[in-house]
Formats: structure tokens, sequence, C-alpha cells
């Protein structure tokens, strides 16, 4: 399993929720996980139920056989300063830079650094060691940008080419992409079963091939329960008279027999639902069979009719457990 596990999806697939649920999964058996978020919208503290995270490794969750989750939130500003003191030992003066508003001018007008930021905060994470010399984490999960931003995201090389051709910079940027383009790294896609997302999907996993970052696995979330098997799709889309529904509503306790009576008012609602349903489970197939066909290790997560909440997340790390994640 790659150490670097980056988690990716179009909006409102559930990515930060996968993400989470990743490093909780990771960290079973005792393990270290650290789950970083780089978009700066304290997902993950509202996912744990807890305060918003500062710029520092903090420890959020316990996983199943005493495995530990960690979390940060890089703030690219806050980054570049670690940045500036490591490379160019400025101290106090790279205070005085950001309260002068140079730090966040340079983040800003500069995209490409910014990624460098973020990749390389996670990045450094993930090859830390200890005085033992052993890891400080076993995973390092990020929950990255979204699919039609990933690939630009990732190739950090690429965006600084044009800031420095030499120097820290560029030898920053050369050590994230020795990180990211090698089997430490695996990118996740979060899709749902629906056509946009499963497009997005395809689109992404293209780019990314086409960049040489290495794609690791397709998860479906927010999977629906079968209710009706194949039998019972074929009855649905037309293949039991009215009548005969009717009768077995009235023999259920749902309204008399007589013509008019409640059973008969309800067919034609329960046949609109059963052909919508039909409709529906026809179309997840088909975006199913699309994901089968990028050859790419494909795990299904279900929808949690109740919401989202702690118990949920460590649901669905089990759930990724039992998948072989």
């Amino acid at each position: 399993m790659s150490r670097l596990q980056v988690v990716s999806g179009k909006g409102g697939t559930g990515k930060t929720t996968v993400a989470a649920a990743l490093a909780l999964a990771l960290a079973t058996e005792g393990k270290r996980t650290l789950l970083v978020e780089v978009e700066g919208r304290q997902g993950i503290a509202q996912l744990f139920e807890t305060e918003a995270l500062p710029y520092e490794e903090r420890k959020i969750a316990v996983a199943p056989g005493g495995g530990e989750v960690f979390a940060l939130a890089i703030d690219p500003e806050l980054a570049l300063l670690d940045y500036l003191q490591m490379f160019y030992k400025l101290g106090g003066a790279g205070r005085a830079l950001k309260k002068l508003g140079a730090i966040d001018f340079a983040t800003t007008v500069a995209p490409g650094l910014r990624d460098v930021l973020l990749t390389g905060k996670a990045c450094e994470a993930v090859r830390r060691k200890t005085k033992q010399n052993k890891y400080a984490y076993d995973y390092v999960v990020m929950d990255a940008p979204p699919t039609g931003r990933i690939t630009r995201f990732l190739n950090v090389n690429d965006e600084v080419a044009g800031l420095a051709k030499i120097g820290p910079i560029h030898n920053q940027a050369q050590a994230v992409m020795r990180v990211l383009k090698s089997p430490e790294t695996a990118v996740h896609l979060v899709t749902l079963l629906e056509e946009m997302p499963v497009q997005e999907t395809s689109d992404g996993i293209a780019e990314l091939q086409a960049a040489s970052l290495p794609v690791g696995r397709l998860i479906v979330n927010m999977v629906r329960p079968a209710v009706l098997d194949d039998a019972e799709l074929t009855l649905a889309q037309g293949g039991v008279p009215r009548a005969a529904i009717a009768k077995s509503l009235s023999a259920a306790g749902l309204g008399g027999a007589r013509r008019g009576g409640n059973a008969e008012r309800l067919v034609t609602p329960l046949l609109d639902q059963a052909a919508e349903y039909a409709e529906r489970h026809e179309l997840e197939r088909s975006q199913r069979a699309v994901l089968a066909d990028s050859g790419l290790p494909l795990h299904e997560l279900p929808l949690l009719t109740e919401g989202m909440d702690l118990a949920g997340l460590y649901r669905l790390a089990t759930e990724l457990r039992k998948q072989g994640i």
C-alpha cells in the first residue's frame, strides 16, 4: 500500500468523507495516519466533530486496534514562512513580511508556488523519520482538490517551471515530484453512480495517466441499497397486471377490493415508483460498466441514510477494511 494516499473527486461526491474514512481504515492495528487538508475548508474538523484545526499536527481520533489519526490543515502562508526559514533562515524577517502582506501576495500571484507549498508539506510528512529512524507516520492521506484540478495541483514541477529553473524552489519541486510520481503515492478518485461524476472521473484518470501520476483506486460513494432483484425489476417494468397488484394490496389490508377502493388508488403511484427505481437501477448499471472499463480496482461505500457523523465515519472505515484497503 502506498504511503501517500491522495483522495480527489468531483464536488459533491463526498471526497472529504472518504479521505477521513480511509485515514481511519489505514490507522487500524496500531498504525499512525496523518490526514491532510489543503483547501482551507475545515471539513475534517467538522467530520470528526472537533474545533477548527490549527496549522499543526493534532491527534483527532483513535482507530480500532489502537491506531491513531492525526490531522493537519495546511495554511499556504504559514507553509511559506516555514519554507523561508528552512532555506533562507529569515526568522523574524519572514514574520515581518507576513505583517506587510508580502506572504499572501506571493501565494496569490504565484499559484504554482502555493501548490508546491501544499504538496511539499504532505510529502515532507511522508519522508519524515523519528530519532529511531522509523517513519513518523505509516500513511499520509491528503484530502486533495476536486478532480478537475487534481492533475495540475499534483504536477507541481510544471507549475513552477515559469517561477524558477534553478535554486531552492526548483529543487523543492523536484523533490516533491519524486514522491508524487513514485510507488509511494496513489491517487484515488471518488465518484457517484451518475453520469457527470463518472465522466469527470474518466477524464481525471486520463489526465493523471498522461501526466505519469499514479492512479490508485476508484471509490463509488453513497451507493443506494438494492430493493428489487432482477425478477422483481422485470415485474416492475410492466410485468404484473394492475388488477393483480390491487388484489395483493387488498390482501395485505391496504384497502377494500371494490372498484375505486384504496388498494386500486395505490396501484398507479406504486407502479410509478417502481418504474423510477428501474430507471435508476439501469443508469447505475451502465455507470458501473463505464468505471469497470478503466481496469482500476473498484470499491463501493453505502449511502448512510441517517446522515454522516463520527459513527458513520467508523462504519465507512470498517467497510473499506472489509474490501481490502
